[in-house]
């Protein structure tokens, strides 16, 4: 009577086809969220292991789109922090220990009294979303969160414009960052010569909390930096790696004809301190390969072939 039982549900099952791999990936996607543990290959699009979608794969660009050039040029998005980052940070909030709380760990705010004065610029960042207006432009604070980004805006300095790889075509969550140093407003807050590189490395030396600041006539592509910053609480810990290939070296296209070397900082944070005590320790990807044995019999492969095995036994 309970082979014949198991016969009937395994032809049942079988006419189903939604209960294969699409099935299959659903419950095991649960199974692992309810366990803490990250999606398994089988239920998730892979974002490349680099953390971000390379732009110009999909007709995107490293260099931003700045108006009233001539002829057109851009600045380069030359840091980036990638999807393998904490999900707390990627959330641009500054609450949770999100994205602008770790831009305020390394001294760096949002623009003067949330006022804006200059010509947004716009990025492709080949996620299917075209050319975007900046999210934001972030300042060196001074050491002050709540006005020093004003002291930047007149006194020149260090800042950054952002973007956030999010459309249909290429949904990493990574922030990619264009970085630069300023002159005075004075000055009309031109570039410094070598600005470019220059304002990626001290964001960089920032973030890693450098003792010196990072020589950026001697950086090559593999660099690393790490290091740990702290803001409300939240202590990030930020490890940095110098890609090559993804920006060209030199000045064509470049805003100002100022020369660049080509290198983008890829940057990985993780949240390794917050108010009330630690957080709880990542655990490695390669636990998400392995479901529970004691959740195997949810799985309808598993049903399947006991049933089938059964209805074998039974003819015999």
């Amino acid at each position: 009577m309970i082979t014949s039982t198991l016969c009937t549900l395994c032809f049942v099952l079988l006419s189903f086809p939604s209960l294969g791999l699409g099935q299959l990936a659903g419950w095991e996607a649960d199974n692992l969220r309810r366990r803490g543990l990250p999606p398994s290959p089988l239920g998730r699009r892979d974002i490349p292991s680099i953390g971000f979608f390379d732009p110009t794969s999909n007709g995107g660009q490293f260099l931003t789109q700045v108006n009233g050039t001539s002829p057109p040029a851009g600045e380069p998005i030359n840091a980036i922090i990638s999807a393998n980052s904490d999900k707390a940070v990627l959330n641009d909030t500054e609450t949770n220990g999100g994205l602008r709380n770790y831009f305020l760990s390394f001294r760096f705010s949002a623009e003067c009294l949330g006022q804006h004065a200059g010509a947004p610029q716009a990025a492709d960042l080949g996620d299917g979303n075209g050319f975007k207006n900046e999210t934001a432009v972030i300042r060196l604070d001074y050491g002050n969160p709540a006005l020093g980004s004003c002291e930047e805006t007149v006194e020149g300095g260090n800042h950054f414009r952002y973007w956030i790889q999010n459309g249909p075509s290429a949904d990493s969550k990574a922030v990619f960052m264009a970085t630069s140093y300023e002159q005075p407003i004075a000055m009309g807050h031109n570039i410094v010569p070598n600005g470019y590189d220059f304002g990626r490395d001290w964001l960089v030396g920032n973030a890693t909390a450098q003792s010196t600041i990072i020589n950026t006539s001697s950086l090559t592509a593999g660099a690393t930096f790490t290091g740990k910053t702290s803001f409300d609480g939240y202590t990030y810990q930020t490890s940095v790696q110098y890609v090559s290939g993804l920006l060209p070296v030199g000045s064509k296209g470049i805003n100002h004809d100022i020369i660049i070397d080509g290198l983008v900082a890829v940057m990985d944070v993780s949240i390794v301190g917050q108010p009330g005590g630690q957080p709880k320790k990542k655990q490695s990807g390669s636990a998400s390969l392995t479901a529970p044995l004691s959740r195997t019999w949810l799985h309808p492969a598993t049903f399947l072939l006991a049933s089938l095995l059964a209805c074998t036994l039974s003819s015999l």
